[in-house]
């Protein structure tokens, strides 16, 4: 049941109702059922696999805390079951394919695996869940309907934010009140999210698809513009989907972190970093990187970790070397920042220069993200300055390619000066917020020209959201 589909319209208000409507000593179980409902409608057969993983790590977290001898034990259990679904569901083909290349061998034949939707997101929660249990930094949960709630709760079941336990717990186990100013909030920001959605990102997918459906088809500036618009596609298409998730939690009492802040004006890919997948990327610090020692033992460890941590981040978003490629170059790239970061100026000027840059090396590294191989990756840094020399056809050429036209182009581009003004001030200033105590009359416009542009620019096609793939 995607967010922008007719099913999640008849869904939420139904959910929504009955939330508000029973006594909320049972708030917990509405969220529990509506959260298995939400994540059925894809595949039910799979809601017997995230049961196992609920239910393995509910028993081991009790286990880690009751047998504190045993408790490593415990833990290595609770991560072998996780993360062994995850490696067979995700990676059994990738890594089979690539063994049977190496030693030129035919692949074996077996049935398509079907990627359960959600399973990345779910997995490394369950699983900071039960590492903060051993590192008794909380204490584990006794209620297992309560837990599953946890787990399932379905605005940010299948594509995060991922939450930590000692944040969203305590919410869930909460007796809410009605709050008509957080549900108004939540309403607001779903409707920012919605716009980011269907009239920018799957406006520009279509676009975008042109070209790396079939890279060698095409030359010179039509694959710098794919690659750039994929940058603006990604963004607004995955930090709409978690507008949306955190809006519809506020309709429901609850507050999600914030998973996104503006991360295409950072001025270096490690400030990148801390403004794109916000839940991800500390998830990956306090996890991975930290663990393996972090800054702690000299710059060489630092940097080994540094690249092992992104190698592991690139992995985890796709079973594809184009991935793993991907973050190795977010790594590596952050080596080089902190070399030259004694020589770096803090000019505003040069500030300016920083994030245009920094949009360069992030959209470079995009490619490999989308392409749909290695090679096909290398042909587009190849040919994307093909017939350069001529700069007239060369941009008008890529133009066509595209197949952009004069009105789709200030479309676009309307929609993507009010998200980058919407960035822009987001770093000052809560901006829904503030819209909220602008006059009456402004604000209403505001509101209802966003409304309308959504109904008539918005692509209402159902597309998937990009994220749900991994």
């Amino acid at each position: 049941m995607l967010f922008n589909s007719m099913q999640f319209a008849v869904f939420l208000p139904i959910v929504f109702f009955l939330y508000w409507g029973i006594s909320d000593k049972y708030q917990w179980l509405v969220i529990l059922l509506a959260s298995c409902i939400f994540y059925m409608s894809w595949n039910p057969r799979y809601i017997i696999l995230i049961g196992c993983t609920v239910f393995s790590t509910y028993c081991c977290a009790l286990l880690i805390e009751k047998r504190r001898k045993q408790k490593k034990i415990f833990l290595v259990v609770c991560v072998i079951v996780c993360m062994g679904l995850l490696l067979y569901f995700k990676y059994f083909e990738m890594l089979e394919k690539t063994i049977s290349s190496i030693f030129h061998e035919k692949s074996f034949e077996y049935g398509k695996i079907i990627l359960p939707v959600g399973i990345s997101f779910y997995t490394f929660q369950t699983m900071s869940y039960c590492i903060d249990v051993y590192n008794e930094r909380i204490k584990p949960e006794r209620h297992f309907g309560i837990f599953s709630s946890f787990v399932l709760f379905f605005p940010q079941l299948v594509a995060g934010p991922i939450e930590r336990a000692d944040h969203l717990l305590p919410q869930i186990k909460e007796k809410h009140k009605f709050d008509y100013e957080q549900v108004k909030y939540g309403l607001k920001l779903m409707t920012w999210g919605f716009f980011k959605k269907l009239v920018i990102a799957d406006n520009l997918a279509r676009h975008v698809d042109i070209v790396y459906s079939d890279v060698h088809a095409f030359k010179g500036f039509a694959l710098i513009s794919a690659t750039v618009l994929f940058a603006v596609q990604i963004y607004c298409d995955f930090s709409g989907y978690s507008d949306i998730a955190i809006g519809t939690a506020d309709l429901f009492g609850v507050q999600l972190i914030k998973n996104f802040n503006a991360p295409y004006l950072a001025s270096s890919l490690k400030e990148f970093w801390t403004r794109w997948h916000i839940s991800l990327s500390t998830w990956f610090r306090d996890y991975v990187y930290i663990p393996l020692g972090g800054n702690r033992r000299g710059r060489l460890r630092k940097g080994l970790n540094l690249i092992i941590t992104f190698l592991v981040s690139g992995l985890w978003h796709g079973a594809n070397w184009t991935f793993a490629i991907w973050g190795l170059l977010h790594g590596v790239i952050q080596l080089f920042e902190n070399l030259i970061k004694p020589f770096r100026s803090e000019k505003k000027d040069h500030e300016i220069l920083s994030i245009t840059l920094t949009f360069i090396l992030v959209c470079c590294c995009w490619v490999f993200f989308r392409a749909n191989s290695i090679n096909d990756a290398v042909y587009v840094f190849q040919h994307s300055f093909d017939g350069i020399q001529h700069l007239g056809s060369y941009l008008l050429k890529g133009y066509r390619d595209i197949q952009m036209t004069k009105m789709r182009t200030v479309k676009y581009l309307v929609a993507v000066i009010v998200l980058f003004l919407f960035d822009y001030y987001s770093l000052k200033i809560d901006v829904i917020e503030k819209i909220s105590e602008f006059p009456r009359k402004t604000r209403w416009i505001i509101y209802y020209t966003l409304i309308i542009f959504i109904l008539t620019v918005g692509n209402f096609g159902s597309n998937q959201f990009v994220y749900f793939q991994f």
